[in-house]
């Protein structure tokens, strides 16, 4: 049933493999060795290689030649350094062989070489903004620094700016091959810190253009429309939305030379940035278009996972489920978390908290209450009802609410990191959580208020990297468990960590 874990090591490291080459060299030797050849064994060999030297003593002292020597000392050395450099590639949770795989969904689990992935991330929607400009690209290469240096291994931007100040599509089609650049080096930068991201493909929203863009758009083009919902439905601007999806999917980055549908270093592709359709409250014309534009990123990119970017709210098709949305207009704008999420060609769910903005803006434990509810229900419902992930994509509280504190902040933190936990421990489809956002310094003329600055904010920063730690030590534990086959997992070292409710 189980290998233990010595022999699973020796076999895992190709030790063995080494140990065979050993014998093929003992069979053609006769005479003994220098006793320095045990002398190095002992100061430079260590772990697994040196127990299977040990086990090889005997025929290893029969080695006649210099030559012999020179060779095994060699090989032995080359061995250990790859030992080395692969233990501490697992040390930070990366197999040094398979270190930058696609992660992939196997039912209700994210996984990553067949072993589940946990997502401690955060959000930076203005990276290719700043990076289009030399003199504040730097300030990505920071985020990405910080975010690792906590632990974080997703993160969320944008891949889109429509007809705006910097625009990476100027119009239809049309793009800015400098601003393009800009978003090949975030996505490069992101693969040097081992981060992968969410890109997400056009925003609901008036900023970064939007889908008020698209409408201009085709009125410029001779359409005669009315609203902002017409993006949804116009057969022009569903085409228009096709072609920057395809041309952004087909992109041949010019740092790494990798066509972004190739590209592990990409998490997931988000349809639209929180999509809203009120105009039509039953919620059939953004089905329509959720159906179609997955199943379409889905024909040019069956490797990645594809996501809607809602915000979670639910709609007619489960009434009994609204009681659960932060207010009545929740209901009327057009989302429907349970039947979106059951559109073809959709991987995992994606939900967003903000108490402040959906309930009052002024802090109170009104706020911790809804975020353990409306986290707990999108998690029974993908595990009921869906069948797949749920990641809580964007969460946070603004610094402009009345009544705002940096202790409330964390225990906003804590509250949204202990619910991912306890789901994540019971292999329950709570994937992890996007803290919105992650800011360095000198970005401040960015901020909305929810900065989280990881160098100046230490107590957020000491949370968010214990919760990195936990699911670190997590994805070894199950790591560990399919490795070896084993059907029984430790929890002493997770365990020890979960056990003080003050840290989390």
């Amino acid at each position: 049933c189980c290998k233990s874990p010595d022999t699973a090591l020796a076999e895992d490291n190709g030790i063995s493999t080494l140990s065979l080459w050993f014998v093929s060299i003992d069979q053609r030797t006769e005479s003994p060795v220098n006793m320095e050849l045990i002398n190095f064994k002992s100061h430079v060999l260590g772990g697994a290689l040196s127990h299977v030297l040990q086990v090889s003593y005997l025929s290893v002292l029969e080695l006649r030649t210099f030559v012999s020597l020179a060779l095994f000392v060699l090989c032995s050395a080359v061995f250990m350094i790859l030992t080395q450099h692969r233990a501490l590639a697992n040390s930070h949770g990366v197999n040094s062989e398979e270190e930058w795989e696609m992660v992939q969904r196997k039912g209700q689990q994210f996984t990553l070489n067949g072993q589940p992935f946990y997502v401690n991330g955060f959000n930076t929607y203005w990276m290719m903004t700043l990076a289009a400009d030399n003199s504040t690209r730097g300030k990505v290469t920071d985020v990405f620094q910080q975010a690792s240096a906590v632990g974080l291994t997703v993160g969320r931007t944008w891949a889109f700016n429509d007809g705006q100040w910097r625009a990476l599509q100027k119009s239809p089609s049309v793009y800015d091959e400098d601003v393009f650049k800009a978003l090949d080096f975030v996505v490069s930068e992101a693969g040097k810190y081992k981060i992968r991201l969410i890109l997400s493909l056009v925003n609901n929203w008036n900023d970064y253009g939007g889908k008020a863009q698209y409408v201009k758009w085709g009125n410029a083009s001779g359409l005669n429309l009315t609203s902002d919902d017409d993006f949804f439905t116009n057969p022009t601007l569903r085409d228009f939305y096709k072609s920057h999806v395809r041309t952004v999917l087909n992109r041949v980055n010019t740092f790494t030379n990798i066509t972004y549908k190739n590209d592990p270093t990409i998490f997931a592709w988000e349809l639209m940035n929180e999509p809203r359709c009120p105009s039509d409250p039953s919620g059939d014309k953004l089905q329509s278009w959720i159906q179609e534009m997955a199943v379409f990123v889905k024909s040019l990119d069956a490797k990645h996972m594809v996501e809607i970017g809602l915000e979670g709210f639910y709609g007619p098709s489960a009434p009994a489920r609204t009681k659960f949305n932060p207010n009545p207009y929740a209901a009327q704008v057009g989302t429907d978390f349970i039947r979106n999420n059951q559109a073809l060609g959709v991987d995992f769910a994606s939900v967003h908290v903000y108490p402040d903005a959906w309930i009052s803006p002024a802090v109170s434990d009104t706020f911790l209450e809804f975020t353990n509810s409306w986290m707990q229900a999108h998690v029974e419902d993908a595990e009921t009802y869906l069948g797949m992930p749920v990641l809580f994509t964007e969460f946070g509280v603004s610094a402009h609410d009345p009544g705002f504190n940096t202790s409330f902040r964390d225990m906003m933190l804590n509250t949204v990191y202990k619910m991912t936990l306890n789901s994540t421990r019971k292999g329950g489809a709570g994937a992890g959580s996007l803290v919105w956002q992650v800011f360095p310094q000198g970005a401040e003329f960015m901020d909305d208020g929810y900065a989280v600055y990881l160098t100046r904010a230490h107590t957020a920063s000491k949370i968010i990297s214990l919760q990195s730690k936990r699911l670190a030590i997590f994805n070894s534990l199950c790591g560990w468990r399919c490795k070896w086959g084993c059907k029984k997992k430790n929890h002493t070292a997770l365990d020890a960590l979960l056990s003080h409710d003050d840290e989390l």
